[in-house]
């Protein structure tokens, strides 16, 4: 219950603060995309600056948990093959020392 009231206080936080720069920085910025010249207003320039990271950090994120994914896999399958040598081993008879 605690998170999602949480999540509820930050997001209305986030929307009032997205309001307020917007309705405070009216001007325009120059991008210089090598290719072309862009004139958008701060706001956007920062919201698409805000979601272009976001994405990099999702993808990065994915990327990290596929190798994860994968390594765990990879675990499992050492660990179903040494439980099966252990169990093989078990099966043996015991043989004398002498």
């Amino acid at each position: 219950m605690f998170k999602r009231i949480g999540i509820g206080l930050a997001v209305i936080v986030i929307v009032v603060a997205m309001f307020t720069f917007t309705a405070r920085n009216r001007g325009y910025v120059e991008i210089d995309l090598a290719y072309a010249m862009v004139n958008p207003s701060i706001p956007v320039a920062f919201t698409v600056t805000f979601v272009l990271g976001w994405l990099f950090g999702v993808i990065c994120m994915g990327l990290y948990a596929l190798k994860l994914v994968n390594e765990r896999r990879g675990l499992r399958r050492s660990l179903r093959d040494t439980e099966s040598e252990v169990s093989s081993l078990r099966s043996l008879p015991l043989s004398d020392a002498d």
